[in-house]
């Protein structure tokens, strides 16, 4: 599609989901008369800079169902992301939503070079977690056999890929570096396997680990795009040629904005990634802030699609972690922290990975009153905390109770990340 086709179709869109979240969400109604903008004030999608954004912090304030366009009848699925305060993001989904998702999805594999014939073993997560029904819907509108394994119990992980003959593999690209490892220990032949692609997303990845995935496993590896706020995996993808992650954009519009300002930038400038859902009907957002920071690509690409393409993610504007695909804050520890009498809001996050997978250690002050030799007294504790603070972020970490005033104090900004994966 030409660009001044896909600038037609896009504004269409545009006015037709503004009028639905106007007339249906109150938020937005509100936001929009705040900035004295009617939807009659939307003719094209050049009048998206009219509109308000949207943030994180919008729908932990509207939590869990304040910003939804459709009625909850009209909501066939939910799923949800880590919040900062314990209570997570949810996204409602109507069944309009899921085909769209596996639409953009089946794009995504297609542009990989998958085909229905082919055999796709998804191992991310499924559950609340869009990446593995996310994978799975995606596979399924492609018509490929979709083997649902979701993470963990590697050995059957290793057995099924052999027996099923997968061809691609969906998983977070940490998980796919620990199966390589478990498949060379498995003493079958690589050449056994049928594996052939890789779809990887959920967290940050370098060149290097690419190149790594690449010849452990003898495939091509691609990074997947998506967000849960927006519509999980199948936001974007790569093609064959790797220069860029090309951008679904007829369904969902990005634009890179100063993060200070959120002034529009100018094409080519690095800035924050804002999206604008143009067809969802159960929660479009309008102009959602990613943090993300990136720059968008419009010259054509070598594979011929015309969609724009957004560049590798340069960094983010906030300290949220991404640790085994799963988004972490620093203020979520601290909320639970806080929680504990024994324990001083002193604390310290250690990120690192260990053979190919994040590692994650909580190290945490105890009280005086309450620091013990006694073995018991500290497994109870250590078991309350990995408890409590498993439930609030969604992943187990490994609680270190330490002495009273042994985690290095600052006068200025405390330092309570050390993120070792940077450094690798």
């Amino acid at each position: 599609m030409s660009r001044e086709d896909m600038h037609k179709l896009q504004g269409i869109r545009l006015k037709k989901t503004v009028a639905m979240v106007y007339n249906n969400c109150e938020p937005y109604r509100k936001r929009m008369q705040e900035k004295g903008v009617t939807p009659a004030d939307i003719q094209s999608i050049a009048d998206i800079a009219k509109l308000p954004f949207t943030s994180k912090k919008d729908l932990r304030d509207y939590y869990p169902y304040g910003l939804l366009s459709s009625p909850i009848s009209d909501i066939v699925r939910i799923h949800a992301s880590s919040g900062t305060t314990g209570k997570p993001i949810v996204a409602g989904y109507t069944r309009n939503d899921l085909d769209i998702w596996g639409e953009v999805g089946a794009r995504c594999f297609t542009a990989y070079g998958l085909t229905k014939n082919d055999v796709i073993q998804v191992s991310y997560g499924y559950g609340l977690f869009t990446g593995g029904l996310g994978a799975h819907g995606a596979g399924e509108t492609l018509g490929a056999t979709v083997i649902p394994m979701s993470s963990g119990n590697t050995e059957k992980q290793i057995m099924l890929m052999h027996d099923l003959g997968a061809v691609a593999l969906a998983c977070t690209p940490s998980y796919a570096l620990y199966l390589a490892d478990a498949m060379a220990d498995s003493k079958i032949p690589r050449n056994e396997f049928k594996l052939k692609v890789g779809a990887f997303g959920a967290e940050p990845w370098t060149e290097g680990m690419r190149k790594e995935l690449e010849e452990k496993l003898g495939i091509k590896a691609y990074d997947i795009y998506g967000l849960t706020e927006i519509i999980g995996p199948g936001v974007g993808h790569e093609c064959q040629f790797q220069n860029g992650t090309h951008l679904c954009e007829d369904h969902f519009y990005p634009e890179i904005v100063n993060p200070e300002t959120g002034e529009p930038l100018p094409h080519g400038e690095v800035g924050e990634l804002v999206f604008s859902t143009i067809t969802k009907t159960g929660m479009p957002l309008l102009r959602f802030r990613t943090r993300d920071l990136t720059r968008l690509i419009y010259e054509p690409c070598e594979c011929g699609r015309t969609s724009v393409r957004m560049d590798r993610i340069l960094g983010r504007c906030d300290d949220m972690l991404i640790i085994r695909g799963v988004n972490v804050f620093p203020s979520q520890v601290e909320t639970v922290i806080c929680e504990i009498p024994e324990l001083e809001p002193h604390y310290l996050l250690v990120v690192d990975r260990i053979n190919n997978l994040d590692s994650f250690e909580v190290q945490v002050e105890v009280k005086e009153a309450f620091y013990s030799d006694e073995i018991n007294k500290v497994m109870d504790l250590r078991k309350r905390i990995t408890h409590r603070l498993q439930s609030v972020l969604g992943i187990s970490p490994d609680v270190r109770l330490v002495e009273p005033r042994s985690i290095e104090r600052s006068q200025g900004k405390a330092k309570r990340v050390i993120d070792k994966r940077k450094f690798k």
